[in-house]
This record gives structure tokens, C-alpha cells and sequence, in this order.
């Protein structure tokens, strides 16, 4: 008998090996457990680890990797020098909402005549041309749109017709033909030259923020050349030497150049050298070293004017005054995340990174509190969006977190926080998925998303206070429509699956609410395994929201629909559409014309377990491994372990409301354990019995009471051993 997880009744633990795991162990110097939980999720390379072990900012991807971020950057500064109105369009969820307050804050605490606006509920998706219109009756000249705008083709050449240019700052899946703006930054444009395309609109918008606090600095737009002189990369006959050049133009890595030369028998006439050091400030970690193996290899009568890099750097980060490459390169962490030798061109542009932006915060006190302000609102727009967390995203949810611990929540959210009696001091990305960005996107799903944008931009606390009781109204207003609405429908999804051959459910019911369209199918997909679809009717338009699994992407679904829908756009889990209301009957019979070649991933009706750990291991350090692998969500699930054969010492019923929990106290000998085991208060006496040994299914958790700190069982499944 299983309870709790259904069908899924098989705990499957993967086997790891010795060598799999030691490796890790050495490099990283990281326990067995972790290691072998790091091998079971397929997280086994340095640049996935790296971002599970470190939180230092230094590691998130520079902005100036995007191909346009520099035109993004020209065209906001005309714009202020110029006095331009400007206009940021914004979307009405969290991270719309988080976006549109990054940027507006910055743009007008830089001055700028900059208003922001969210879409109206009639106003569908994205941009509209009604805000078109209504911009340009005021002489503006600039749009900006944020997590918007990579889909509103007809929208932005309207604009481009009014003499009003438009900037797209946005992440959702690219359509084959890009809107004519002026600039676009979007991780998923295929040439968009950003590394990473995961990322929440917040996260653009803070990488477009970033970008222009960067060219206040005395460091934007200058170019340098870093020059290093070594072994070549494979034995070559005679006393050969390898030249290593890389050009850097805003903390980006432009171009490399790479040289093999034999001294006497190579002339620099001969080589790419000269042409790519043309025009460059040079620098070496040695100059005056370089100096002379450079004289050695090519004679005294060509001279190369390089600058001295360690002694620049040495002026801001001491420790390195007397490192030599090789002492550099061996202190340095980033290389210890990389599969190859360490490579000591990278070392020093590494170090360079690192020098130039402390130079910018000791010039700029506010630099880094004004980062970690923004990033607050990244890491909720991250949770809120459900981006993977992976790469840096990791980094931004962790310094968001610990940003509000350490430094308070920002204005707005403080005040929010208080309205849902969060306690910061425990605050965890899962407490934020569960409380805080629901609330947030209940004020857009009830078309209010003003009411949210006004909490976090406000300068006035009492009117933050006043706003914030209203969204926690709306959010208990969500939930009552949203039970409503899932009892008003239950008898109708299964039958809608059986016909719609177990591949997708479609509920078009007009009296739901436009607002909770989303709410509603993501928790038919989640009870039902399905992908699901909701429709309502509003203003004689029918919006729908789809949510996926099991490999089906929702663009792609949505795509093969033709130029059916008014517009339509998401991610590939998430989507949202509108068509005209005399299409209905067309849009149910494209549905079954499209079902027979949805081709649906297996159930997994197995749970995958990260590690068993015995009773007699178990110990209240065993739970800082959470530390490490926080923050959890869309694929990086809650750590998941077994422990068998553990005595149960205490059990008691705890809730206000039925269904009542059960707290369970596991005895391991030298250590117990309180275990929470929600709405499963029923159980005790039917199968559960203090004095008896179980294995026990659970996820690892603090509890935090009156100041202390208590490590604490999630239970997920009690069985008999």
C-alpha cells in the first residue's frame, strides 16, 4: 500500500561508482554524499558545479555578451542627452512587473523623462498599438519594451511608422521573423550571442541596467589587449615559443590570437601579430619580463610598449602584488572549474574582470547595494517564471535571497512580506514559489497588475502599506475563484481527456475568470499529467493559457495552429493565446486534426531518490548539504532521500483543520529527528506506530521557532520496514 504519491511506488536509487564519484570529491573538495547526489542529477562538469559551490556575482555572464547590448546602450543615452520621452511597456505577471520596476527606477534616478505601462486586460498580449498611439500623441520617441515584445511585429512597425523607435527587451521563444526594432535583447534570438537563454525578463532588464551603470565607468568602450608568452600547445622542433593575445572591449572577450614561433627562423613580418596588436593598449602580467623574452624572440630593433598588469591590478586587489602566472594561476577559483589545464590568458582576464569591477563599486559606493536591490526582484521574477535553475540563474536567486536577509527586503516587498507574515530569516525559494509571487501575480491575474507595479516603485511607505493589504485581498480573491472554478469543472476534465486520447486536455468554459486561465491549467497538468488548456471569453475575444509537460512545447504546439490566433506567446512549459470568437468552432476542430500526432514522454511512475542514507549516518549536519544545493525549483527538485530502518520514538496530530498532519519524531540512536507528514494524521494506528522501525521518503528542511534553528524531515511516504 502507498499513500501520498499515488502510483509512484518504486524508489529507484542509480548506482554510482567509485570513480565517478572521487573525482569530484578531489577537485572540488565536496563530501561522498554530495558527490554521488551531483553524479544522480548528471551535474558532473566544472561549469555545472561551479554554479551549485559559488555565489560571488563575478561569476554571472557579462551583459555585453549580447551582440546589440551596445546599440541597447548608445540609443537610452541619446535618449537622455537629448531629453526624449521614453516609454517602458511592460507585461502585467511578476517578472512584467519585476522588469518594468528594474529599469524604470534606474532610468529615472539617471534623470530620464521615462513613464512605464502595463497592458490593459483588453489589450491582449505584449505591446499595443493603442499604447502606440497613446505614446505618440505625447511626442515620445522611445519604447522600451521589457519580458515583452519579441512577438508584436505589426505593434513595433506601427511605432517605427510614427517616428517612435523601439528597443525589445524580452525572453520568450523568437518567432522565425523578428520585429523591426531598433535594437532587440533576447537570449532566445538565435544571434542574440548571449550564452546562457534561460533567463526571466527581469534578468534582460537587470542585464540592460547593468550595461548602462557600466558605461558611466571609466571603462566602458575602451579596448585592451592582454599578452602572454609561453610553452606552445604541442612540442614543435627547436626552441619554439607560443604568443597568446586576447582583445577585451567591455569586460567582453572580442578576439584571441594564438602564434607559434621559432626564434631566428620566424619573422614577425610574417605573422598575424603586429596586425592584431595594432592600435591596442597592451598590457602583460610582467611587462617588463615580456619586455625582454619579446626582445629575445624578434631582436631589440622592434619595440612593443606594454603596461605592467599585475602592478595596475595590485593598486585595488593587494594580495597579488608578488604573484608570479603560474602562483596566479593556481589561487585562481574559476580555474578550478575548468575541464582543461588551467589556461593562464584566461587566469589574467579573469583577474582584470575582477579588478575593474571592484574599481568601479570603491568609486561608486552604491554600485553593488543598487545590484543586490535589483536582484531581488530577479530572483522572484526567476521563481515566478519558473526558469531553470541552473547557471546563473542559481547566482541570481541566491544573492536575491540573501540580499533580503542580509539587507532587508526592498521597498514594496517589505511591506508585502509583512502582509504575509513571511519571516526572512527562513526565506527559501520555495517559500517564495508558495507565497510571495502568487500574491504578486494575482493584482495582474485580476487585471490589476498596476496595483503591484505601484507597490514596488511608490516612494511613500503608508500608500506601500495600503497597496499591499489590497494585493493580499486580491491573492484570497484568486484562491476562492480558482477552488470555484476547478469544482465547477472537475467532472468535465477526465471525460475531456478520454476524448482528446489521454494526450491533452481543452476546457472552454465562459464563465471562468481571464485571470486564472493559467492557475487553472497548471494544476490539471499537474493532477492530471496532461498537457491543458483553458479558455474564457472576454471583451468578444476567447484567451486562453496552456501549460505543458512530457515534452510538448508549447510554442510549437501553438505554432501549428497557423496564423489562426490574434497573437500567442510563452515559453516552452508556458503559453498564453487569443483568437476572435467566431473562430471557436474552427479552433475545436484544428485541435482534433492536431491531437493524433502529439506524441507524449512515458509517466514516469518511478520516484528517483538522490541517496540513501542510514539511520546511524544521520546527523544534524547532515542537512547543511541543503545549503549547497539551494536554490530549488524548475530542474533542480527538492533534495529527495531514503533512510530505512529507522525507529519511530513519537508521533502526535497537529493542524487547526481537517485534513489534519502527523509530527513524527525518528530516533537514531544518537540523534532525533522531528518529521512533518502532511494531511496524513489518519494514518496513525492504521499503519503507523510508534515503537516501530520504517523507511521513510523525505526532503530535507530547517525550522525556524522563536529564533532557533531545527533540522526537520519533509515526509514524503512512511513504510514499514
Amino acid at each position: 500500500m502507498t499513500y501520498g504519491w499515488g502510483k509512484l511506488n518504486n524508489w529507484i536509487k542509480t548506482p554510482v561508482t567509485k570513480q565517478q564519484i572521487e573525482p569530484l570529491c578531489t577537485k572540488y573538495n565536496i563530501d561522498q554524499l554530495l558527490a554521488s547526489i551531483f553524479v544522480r542529477r548528471g551535474i558532473t562538469t566544472g561549469q555545472d558545479i561551479l554554479y551549485y559551490l559559488e555565489s560571488d556575482l563575478r561569476f554571472q555572464h557579462n551583459p555585453f555578451l549580447f551582440n546589440s547590448m551596445e546599440d541597447a546602450v548608445e540609443r537610452i543615452t541619446q535618449a537622455e542627452e537629448e531629453g526624449e520621452k521614453v516609454l517602458i511597456f511592460g507585461d502585467r505577471d511578476v517578472d512584467g512587473v519585476t522588469s518594468t520596476t528594474i529599469l524604470y527606477e534606474y532610468l529615472k534616478q539617471r534623470g530620464l523623462d521615462v513613464q512605464c505601462r502595463l497592458p490593459l486586460e483588453s489589450d491582449g498580449y505584449g505591446l499595443s498599438k493603442k499604447a502606440v498611439e497613446d505614446f505618440a500623441a505625447q511626442d515620445g520617441t522611445l519604447i522600451i519594451t521589457v519580458d515583452c515584445g519579441i512577438s508584436n511585429f505589426e505593434e513595433i512597425e506601427y511605432a517605427a511608422s510614427l517616428g517612435i523607435d523601439v528597443i525589445i527587451t524580452d525572453h520568450h521563444n523568437a518567432p522565425e521573423n523578428l520585429p523591426q526594432a531598433v535594437v532587440i535583447l533576447d537570449p532566445k534570438e538565435p544571434d542574440s550571442g548571449y550564452p546562457f537563454a534561460d533567463i526571466s525578463g527581469a534578468a534582460v532588464a537587470y542585464k540592460l541596467v547593468s550595461a548602462l551603470r557600466f558605461s558611466h565607468s571609466d571603462f566602458y568602450n575602451s579596448e585592451i589587449c592582454i599578452l602572454d608568452i609561453g610553452a606552445p600547445p604541442e612540442p614543435v622542433e627547436g626552441q619554439s615559443v607560443s604568443i597568446h593575445c586576447l582583445k577585451i572591449r567591455n569586460l567582453a572577450k572580442v578576439k584571441e590570437l594564438h602564434e607559434t614561433i621559432t626564434p631566428g627562423k620566424t619573422s614577425i613580418y610574417d605573422l598575424k601579430l603586429p596586425y592584431f596588436l595594432q592600435g591596442q593598449v597592451i598590457y602583460a602580467w610582467d611587462a617588463n619580463k615580456t619586455k625582454s623574452e619579446l626582445a629575445q624572440i624578434f631582436g631589440n630593433g622592434i619595440e612593443f610598449n606594454i603596461y605592467d598588469l599585475r602592478s595596475e591590478i595590485a593598486q585595488v586587489i593587494p594580495s597579488v602584488k608578488n604573484l608570479s602566472e603560474e602562483q596566479l594561476n593556481n589561487s585562481s577559483t574559476i580555474a578550478k572549474y575548468s575541464e582543461d589545464t588551467p589556461d593562464i590568458l584566461e587566469t589574467l582576464y579573469n583577474i582584470y574582470v575582477t579588478y575593474c569591477y571592484k574599481s568601479i563599486s570603491i568609486k561608486n559606493k552604491n554600485y553593488l547595494s543598487s545590484e543586490r536591490r535589483d536582484l531581488q526582484l530577479v530572483a522572484l521574477a526567476a521563481i515566478a517564471d519558473i526558469m531553470p535553475l541552473k547557471n546563473e540563474n542559481r547566482l541570481f536567486i541566491k544573492a536575491g535571497i540573501d540580499s533580503i536577509k542580509k539587507d532587508g527586503p526592498r521597498p514594496g516587498l517589505a511591506e508585502l512580506f509583512s502582509q504575509l507574515k513571511i519571516n526572512t530569516e527562513s526565506l527559501t525559494s520555495v517559500d517564495i514559489s508558495w507565497t510571495v509571487t502568487p500574491a504578486l501575480n494575482a493584482a495582474g491575474r485580476l487585471g490589476q497588475a498596476d496595483v503591484a507595479l505601484e507597490l514596488l516603485i511608490n516612494e511613500d511607505p503608508r500608500k506601500r502599506n495600503e497597496l499591499a493589504v489590497k494585493i493580499y485581498e486580491l491573492n484570497e480573491q484568486r484562491k476562492d475563484l480558482v477552488n470555484k472554478a476547478a469544482w465547477k469543472i472537475k467532472d468535465t476534465v477526465q471525460s475531456n481527456i478520454t476524448q482528446n486520447q489521454e494526450k491533452l486536455c481543452v476546457i472552454i468554459d465562459e464563465e471562468i475568470h481571464p485571470g486564472i486561465t493559467g492557475n487553472l491549467a497548471g494544476k490539471i497538468m499537474q493532477e492530471k499529467n496532461v498537457p491543458s488548456i483553458i479558455i474564457t471569453q472576454s471583451d468578444g475575444v476567447y484567451k486562453g493559457s496552456m501549460r505543458s509537460c512530457r515534452g510538448l512545447i508549447t510554442t510549437s504546439f501553438l505554432a501549428d495552429f497557423g496564423d489562426f490566433f490574434i497573437n500567442y506567446g510563452g515559453h516552452n512549459a508556458a503559453a498564453g493565446f487569443s483568437f476572435e470568437s467566431s473562430r471557436l468552432e474552427l479552433f475545436n476542430k484544428k485541435i482534433q486534426e492536431i491531437i493524433p500526432s502529439i506524441n507524449l514522454e512515458e509517466e514516469n511512475l518511478d520516484i528517483n531518490i538522490d541517496a540513501e542514507i542510514p539511520p546511524e549516518l544521520l546527523k544534524p549536519e547532515s542537512f547543511e548539504i541543503i545549503n549547497k544545493l539551494e536554490p530549488f525549483g524548475a530542474e533542480n527538485k527538492e533534495l529527495l532521500l531514503v533512510t530505512k530502518n529507522i525507529k519511530l520514538c513519537d508521533a502526535m496530530v497537529q493542524g487547526k483543520k481537517e485534513p489534519y498532519s502527523l509530527k513524527l519524531v525518528f530516533d537514531t540512536g544518537k540523534n532525533k529527528f522531528p518529521g512533518m507528514f502532511f494531511g496524513q494524521a489518519q494514518r496513525l494506528k492504521q499503519d503507523i506506530q510508534v515503537g516501530q522501525n520504517y523507511d521513510i521518503l523525505y526532503t530535507m528542511v530547517f525550522n525556524y521557532f522563536n529564533g532557533c534553528k531545527t533540522p526537520q524531515f519533509r515526509l514524503k511516504e512512511v513504510r514499514k520496514s
